[in-house]
């Protein structure tokens, strides 16, 4: 039978988690909007980011504070690219969450702490992948890629991620293939700053709808312009329904998503060469990229 005194160590690094989750979770809110619960927490006085991707598209948002106190939420603005969303509510009592931009490792431990209507939701696991900047599938702009070994239920979504001294290194959101990715700290404040004063992100907009087709060349691909916004720059510049864009600035198109992936908010205003076959005939269409219409 093992000794009291063996397991002085596990209660200790228990009761210290514990701590940290409780310390911590004064930040952290719970979030409904439509049949969809989530989490986020305090930025700055009255103001709440959260995952963009567990907010509803419609409908009302309640916001359930530490002890139960609920209030209904404004949706300030939102970047599905880099899955920010900022919400504010007329309280400002509430102290929010201090986050750092200290670098965490692969292998270290990472602490979740979310909520569940008022009430903290934790996680513990690893760090499995830290490395430099990346662009999700949307094209958004993340300041480094980090990935934890852990499970996120639905109303976690949106919790802060923290390290083993308890400091907030990022937001835990839910990625591709239930992969646990982490908003770090830099991308977060980037965008929410720009939310908070302009209400949105400007996107890339070139104003076509594109089909993947095979290119002239053996294993070369192209893309068929299926149907085009009459006020878009593209249709300005030229391009017609029934194109095919086979070149950005002169390298070949081989993939929509990367083509997609580049028109982010420094894109906007930017000058690019598109290398297009109309009917058999090569021509290159000079335009200007416009920042996407609201919706």
């Amino acid at each position: 039978m093992s000794h009291p005194d063996s397991f002085a160590g596990l209660e200790r690094l228990s009761a210290e988690l514990a701590a940290v989750v409780a310390q911590r979770a004064s930040a952290v809110v719970s979030i409904a909007s439509d049949r969809s619960l989530s989490s986020g927490f305090i930025w700055r006085p009255g103001l709440i980011v959260t995952a963009d991707e567990a907010l509803a598209d419609e409908g009302e948002v309640e916001v359930t504070f530490p002890g139960g106190t609920t209030l209904r939420a404004e949706i300030v603005g939102r970047d599905p690219s880099t899955d920010v969303s900022l919400l504010r509510v007329e309280r400002k009592d509430v102290p929010a969450a201090t986050l750092t931009s200290a670098p965490v490792a692969a292998g270290a431990l990472a602490l979740v702490v979310g909520a569940n209507a008022g009430e903290p939701a934790a996680a513990l696991g690893i760090v499995s992948r830290a490395s430099g900047p990346w662009r999700s599938l949307r094209g958004g702009a993340i300041d480094a890629r980090i990935e934890l070994d852990l499970t996120l239920p639905r109303r976690s979504e949106g919790a802060l991620a923290l390290d083993a001294s308890g400091r907030a290194f990022g937001m835990a959101v839910r990625g591709p293939r239930r992969r646990v990715l982490v908003i770090p700290t830099a991308t977060i404040e980037r965008i929410a700053s720009r939310l908070e004063t302009d209400g949105r992100i400007p996107r890339g907009y070139l104003g076509l709808a594109l089909h993947r087709v095979p290119g002239e060349a053996p294993g070369a691909f192209g893309a068929m312009v299926m149907s085009l916004d009459p006020k878009g720059p593209a249709a300005k510049a030229g391009i017609r329904q029934g194109d095919v864009l086979l070149a950005w600035n002169g390298s070949p198109i081989r993939h929509l998503q990367a083509l997609l992936s580049g028109l982010g908010p420094d894109s906007v205003g930017e000058s690019v060469t598109i290398g297009l076959s109309r009917t058999g005939e090569s021509r290159d269409v000079r335009l200007e990229i416009a920042a996407r219409p609201e919706a």
